[in-house]
């Protein structure tokens, strides 16, 4: 098999990039259900994107937007995983939002919210902070 015939492979800057996300996906659930909230969806998929989680607290539906960063990064972008989140972000996290509403709220037209956490981690993988902006955006 040829170079050219090769499936394509990924960097190990993305895959670390993934588990990271992943990682902080989950630390972000586990924060939430210990505030009593209830994880409604996770990696919610349509073809326009995905929203991370959605969940209800008290009843209010909340979209969650998770950042997952290494701290005290030097070089192009936020310094904090939160502020990873702009406009264009948001509009697309807005209509992704509306669609999830439109296939999963049939009852009604619930109270929302659109939060953002941002988790820190460390040089080996450790998370080093937690941060989370209720009503983001």
């Amino acid at each position: 098999m040829t170079s050219k015939d090769a499936p394509p492979t990924q960097s190990q800057g993305d895959r670390g990039r993934r588990e990271l996300g992943r990682l902080a996906e989950e630390i972000a659930c586990r924060q939430l259900r210990k505030r009593g909230w209830k994880i409604l969806d996770r990696n919610w998929r349509v073809r326009q994107g995905e929203l991370d989680l959605v969940a209800l607290d008290s009843d209010t539906v909340v979209f969650v937007e998770v950042k997952a960063g290494r701290e005290n990064r030097v070089g192009p972008g936020p310094q904090r995983p939160v502020l990873a989140v702009g406009p264009a972000k948001q509009a697309r996290l807005r209509r992704l939002a509306e669609a999830w509403v439109t296939r999963r709220c049939k009852g009604g037209y619930p109270d929302l919210r659109f939060d953002v956490i941002g988790i820190g981690f460390d040089l080996e993988g450790q998370p080093e902070s937690f941060e989370h902006i209720e009503g983001a955006f």
